[in-house]
């Protein structure tokens, strides 16, 4: 089973951390500036860890140079996905 999960990503925050909802994307400010792919292994490493997944589980799928991008997460549901990234916000 894979999951897709379309996030509205911030570079340049000062820590990594969900923010709740920005239109139907999950929003993700990130704690890496968006040069040299830094900020895409910031958001791979962080969606891994809320989801207790390997790096390898979480694909860009599309949206890498975007701050919209749509990820593909391997071995969970959507709907376990958006709950347990909501939940670390006051929207969820």
């Amino acid at each position: 089973m894979t999951a897709r999960l379309v996030v509205h990503v911030v570079p340049r925050a000062r820590r990594s951390t969900v923010a709740g909802r920005h239109g139907d994307a999950i929003k993700i400010k990130l704690a890496a500036p968006p040069v040299d792919g830094a900020a895409n292994a910031e958001l791979i490493r962080f969606v891994a860890v809320q989801l207790g997944v390997p790096r390898s589980a979480v694909t860009i799928l599309n949206g890498a140079a975007a701050r919209r991008k749509t990820l593909a997460v391997r071995g969970v549901t959507a709907g376990a996905v958006a709950r347990a990234l909501l939940r670390m916000t006051d929207d969820g």
